[in-house]
């Protein structure tokens, strides 16, 4: 069964850096005033503290995760909500448990490359759309086998070739409210998202 909304996997190739901030900042361009986007961080070593200022979709969205997560890090942030897993050993059941509790609303899951496979093989999950930061002057051919693997799975795949602005990523990790630059060029937005999810102007 395919989600009604979409899933995307976000992760790096190789040494590149800035996943976590262009996974935030596709977060922040899939949510809406009414409609608050979660973004699940499975590779951080902290877990994200509330923000002073959320919107009232993305805390409706936390009180509900809080309800089937009662033990895990939520936090709203800005536009989006964003919850905190450990890779390992069970961070893959979290997710199949949040993900239901998210229903008409995208979801972002920032993973680390090594828990690509194990994500992707997971039926409870079932990822529509898949964002990989490479650094293609170093890591073009591994980014290549990976694009076609995940193209061979009938995903949408787009590849990020320079991380978000520091600007951007500071916002987009605040949750920042949708502004003219939110560090994910529109083609990608549109590739990943599809159709449904408006681009910010």
């Amino acid at each position: 069964m395919t989600p009604a909304w979409p899933v995307v996997l976000v992760t790096g190739v190789g040494a590149a850096g800035g996943s976590r901030a262009a996974a935030a900042a596709l977060a922040c361009a899939g949510s809406e005033p009414d409609r608050a986007s979660l973004l699940v961080d499975l590779d951080s070593g902290r877990a994200a503290r509330p923000a002073l200022i959320a919107t009232a979709a993305a805390r409706e969205l936390e009180e509900r995760l809080a309800i089937h997560l009662p033990q895990a890090a939520v936090a709203s942030r800005g536009q989006i909500c964003r919850l905190t897993l450990p890779t390992e050993p069970n961070g893959l059941d979290g997710v199949g448990a949040a993900l239901p509790a998210v229903r008409d609303s995208v979801a972002v899951i920032h993973l680390p490359p090594r828990a690509l496979q194990a994500t992707l093989g997971d039926p409870r999950i079932r990822p529509t759309a898949v964002l990989l930061r490479a650094d293609l002057a170093a890591d073009r051919a591994l980014t290549a086998l990976a694009v076609r693997d995940l193209i061979e799975r009938e995903l949408r795949v787009a590849v990020l070739k320079r991380p978000p602005g520091w600007l951007a990523a500071r916002r987009a990790l605040l949750g920042g409210l949708p502004g003219r630059y939110d560090g994910i060029p529109a083609r990608v937005r549109e590739r990943l998202l599809g159709d449904d999810v408006p681009p910010r102007i």
